[in-house]
């Protein structure tokens, strides 16, 4: 290990290494054989890209087929890839490849990475996760091919296959088809084949690894997954299925073809993804929210997916609901939510909400841009989701950076990036008298 980052926390280590992955991005970027034009791209555009891929996010402030070459391409995949599983994750697995042991350092690094809840069995769950990404995305690819390659031709349909599959895999949202049909997969709005096996990717990236990790230990017995697993699949399918009716009914009435897709396609992608199928500008405002909604919540903890994550609202929802009939305790699944979670539920919640509003408003005022349309590019931005009203060319320098720190913030995460300021967790060791307030 590089001796210096001995004296850094598991946390500072991790916010440390995206910002390495995205300087590393922006200079390959900005060289001329990145671009098909080959002249080098400036520096905030080529900043904003690789900043975009490494956190997943998937909004451009150039378009991604026209604008960047094979190569431009391949960097922008490879920080795809490296941002969704994690620069740790990476890192560990190189040490693992080379026959080095994992040090203490690197597991404690890599268990506050993968918000694990113990140290042990992280070389194992490693391997789990690194196999399970290669065969999903390679199922994916497979998938995808086909119709890429009726489309493309054989080596563009495969390059394409891959990118789109690891693409929706890590849930960046970038995407290679330039205007074909209005952007992103706008083409595909009526294909089965496409939105299914895209959506399947979205899904398999948002539950998390550990979910997954925990599902290929115990099949299909129920009582013996783990209760963050009910509580993330639990939440997964009603945040899935309530947004696509109400998108079916209210906002996709004017397809002639492929309405019951685009609505469940829009309910999954809109939590994560970043891809998708129709325009976003000729959604109802009631959709624009519920679309708000969905990129705040984002998906689960240890994902590619980035928001508030699944737990989080599931807590706030349990709690609303404990509160309401009068029970002590919080309880679900015949398990009781502690307090210290409740209270960092409650913490990154308001964290969240505050920059939300705060830079919504920020780029209504100094952008003149509309305040719901602020609000889906600044959520879509917090969330790491990528999908796009048409705002972010419009943005000034000043708004560009600042939606590239929310990119960055929804990636790493806010108790990542508050611990980091600390030396460690720190507990107060007396308690003050306790005051009391009417809420309500």
């Amino acid at each position: 290990m590089i001796p210096f980052l001995r004296h850094l926390s598991s946390f500072q280590i991790i916010t440390l290494s995206f910002i390495v992955l995205i300087g590393c991005g922006t200079g390959l970027l900005m060289l001329p054989i990145a671009t098909q034009a080959r002249i080098s791209t400036d520096v905030l555009s080529a900043l904003f890209t690789a900043v975009s891929a490494s956190c997943v996010t998937g909004l451009v402030v150039v378009d991604t087929a026209s604008h960047w070459s094979l190569f431009g391409q391949a960097v922008i995949l490879l920080l795809i890839q490296i941002g969704g599983l994690g620069v740790i994750t990476m890192a560990v697995a190189i040490t693992v490849a080379s026959g080095q042991k994992v040090g203490l350092m690197q597991r404690s690094t890599m268990q506050d990475a993968l918000s694990l809840h113990q140290l042990g069995g992280i070389v194992r769950l490693l391997r789990f996760v690194l196999t399970f990404a290669a065969g999903i995305e390679l199922c994916g690819t497979l998938l995808l091919f086909p119709v890429f390659f009726q489309d493309f031709g054989a080596l563009d349909g495969l390059w394409m296959a891959l990118f789109h599959a690891v693409s929706a895999f890590c849930n960046a949202g970038f995407d290679l088809m330039g205007t074909k049909g209005g952007g992103s997969l706008m083409a595909y709005v009526a294909n089965p084949w496409v939105n299914v096996v895209i959506m399947a990717l979205i899904v398999s990236g948002g539950l998390g690894f550990l979910t997954w990790a925990d599902l290929h230990q115990n099949g299909l017995r129920i009582r013996r997954w783990r209760f963050q697993t009910k509580a993330i699949l639990s939440m997964t399918a009603f945040l899935i299925l309530f947004p696509a009716i109400i998108f079916y009914f209210g906002d996709m009435g004017f397809l002639a073809d492929g309405r019951g897709l685009a609505a469940v396609f829009q309910a999954v992608t809109a939590r994560t993804a970043g891809f998708n199928t129709i325009h976003i500008e000729d959604m109802t405002e009631a959709g624009k929210c519920m679309m708000v909604l969905l990129m705040f919540t984002g998906g689960a903890p240890g994902s590619t997916a980035g928001g508030i994550k699944t737990t989080t609202a599931f807590t706030l929802l349990v709690t609303a609901l404990s509160i309401l009939r009068y029970r002590l305790d919080i309880e679900c699944f015949s398990r009781r939510i502690s307090l210290e979670t409740l209270q960092e539920a409650v913490a990154i919640f308001l964290l969240y909400a505050m920059l939300l509003f705060s830079s919504s408003i920020f780029f209504s005022y100094f952008d003149g841009a509309g305040m719901l349309d602020s609000l889906v590019e600044t959520s879509s931005a917090l969330g790491t989701v990528g999908l796009s009203i048409g705002l972010t060319e419009r943005l000034s320098a000043p708004s560009k950076c600042l939606l590239m720190f929310l990119m960055y913030f929804g990636r790493v995460g806010a108790l990542t990036l508050v611990y980091a300021l600390h030396s460690k967790k720190s507990h107060l060791a007396r308690r003050m008298p306790e005051g009391k307030l009417t809420i309500g």
